[in-house]
């Protein structure tokens, strides 16, 4: 009984919570299918049985496709769907709230509405070198202006959790960012005002918002610039 009252009680605060922003994923199922293309081309659809991190990133995922064990680097893949496993899923798929005409074409969107966190490989700066990273993307739905990564190393500011699960506030002081055609970047709570004009470059609605440089409104100006004309 106290289990059920507690995951009613957190669906509640997840819903209350829900933003456009995906939840990052720590874990993911052994038991339902992923989905890894390489670079290549060739797709790959097994399940995960091991995902290796270091300091946050990944470093290695062991997977089984049709019963042979395989095990590949970030640099061999170009994108992957992974299904989040337990608490994670939970969060996802509460906090997915997209308006799934806006998602960038090349995204598949029955994937992500079925709760898998989609990742990518990209180019960003880590402390002056650049460096070919898996990072999870967490705005899909807005993702054709700044795409939005996942932070390992964030620290959040403080929230109630429940089992290591956020479950309000958590506004994560750090995230990649990424515009198009660049590389991406860490972004700073603490320098986004100095970064506001750079990030945002081109966008007036942005630039001139009410709430302009407040860290509080990231997610909004990200919204917002994917939809400037």
């Amino acid at each position: 009984m106290r289990l059920s009252i507690l995951i009613v009680c957190l669906l509640a605060a997840f819903s209350l919570a829900a933003q456009d922003f995906a939840t990052g994923a720590n874990s993911f199922s052994h038991k339902k299918p992923s989905y890894i293309t390489l670079n290549d081309g060739t797709v790959l659809e097994g399940t995960i049985k091991d995902l290796d991190r270091k300091k946050g990133l990944i470093e290695e995922i062991k997977i089984t496709v049709n019963g042979k064990k395989m095990k590949l680097e970030p640099s061999e893949i170009a994108f992957m769907y992974l299904p989040p496993s337990g608490w994670d899923n939970m969060s996802n798929a509460l906090d997915k709230l997209y308006d799934a005409q806006r998602w960038d074409e090349d995204l598949d969107a029955n994937k992500l509405k079925e709760g898998y966190a989609y990742f990518e490989t990209i180019d960003v700066m880590v402390k002056k070198k650049k460096r070919t990273l898996l990072m999870q993307l967490l705005n899909p739905s807005t993702a054709t202006g700044i795409r939005v990564y996942d932070d390992p190393f964030a620290k959040e500011t403080m929230s109630a959790g429940v089992a290591g699960v956020k479950v309000a506030g958590g506004n994560e002081k750090s995230y990649y960012v990424k515009r198009p055609g660049q590389v991406g970047y860490r972004l700073y709570k603490k320098t986004y005002d100095e970064q506001y004009a750079i990030l945002f470059e081109g966008c007036d609605a942005v630039l001139n918002a009410e709430n302009a440089k407040k860290w509080s409104g990231f997610q909004d100006h990200v919204n917002a610039f994917a939809t400037c004309e």
